[in-house]
């Protein structure tokens, strides 16, 4: 949720720093539109396949990160990025509810409020470290951390094997 929110809320410096030939709301309906392919996606496989579904989606969201930081003045490499980013992140969501809910058990209900609370909080805190960031190293430096935050998700995801992410679900 940190690592969307960091790139989501300064979209705009991170395409004029990096000399992306796209406006803003363009990258965003972009995003958007492939955010609904992730949610389309994830309510496929969500109650067959979490885990890896999770797995999949983090993983895509590195890739993506990683293309980002590869497209200075490449225009077509940053759509590309924008729709794997839409892709991956799209589901989000709904696969931390789930996780959350299976893990609560009788108490999922509160717990998954929770999970709406902690998208607040990232929404929050994308907004301040990201300032940070732009104003303090650049904006490029915003799917570096997208990269690292989603790297310890996908750690988190890997050994939550035995709780949230069981393969018998």
């Amino acid at each position: 949720m940190l690592a969307h929110n960091l790139l989501y809320t300064y979209i705009a410096p991170y395409l004029q720093q990096m000399h992306i030939d796209l406006r803003p709301d363009i990258a965003l309906v972009v995003f958007g539109i492939a955010a609904i392919g992730g949610i389309w996606i994830t309510g496929m496989l969500v109650d067959r396949m979490l885990r890896r579904l999770t797995l999949a989606s983090v993983g895509l969201f590195i890739v993506a990160g990683a293309i980002l930081i590869a497209t200075q003045g490449v225009t077509p490499l940053a759509i590309l990025a924008i729709i794997l980013w839409g892709l991956a992140f799209g589901g989000s969501a709904t696969q931390l509810q789930t996780a959350t809910g299976h893990v609560a058990g009788e108490n999922a209900d509160a717990a998954i409020s929770l999970v709406t609370t902690s998208f607040n909080l990232a929404i929050f805190a994308g907004g301040a470290i990201g300032a940070f960031l732009v104003e303090g190293t650049g904006a490029w430096t915003l799917p570096l951390a997208m990269i690292i935050l989603a790297f310890i998700t996908l750690i988190t995801v890997g050994f939550g094997r035995r709780a949230a992410f069981r393969s018998d679900r």
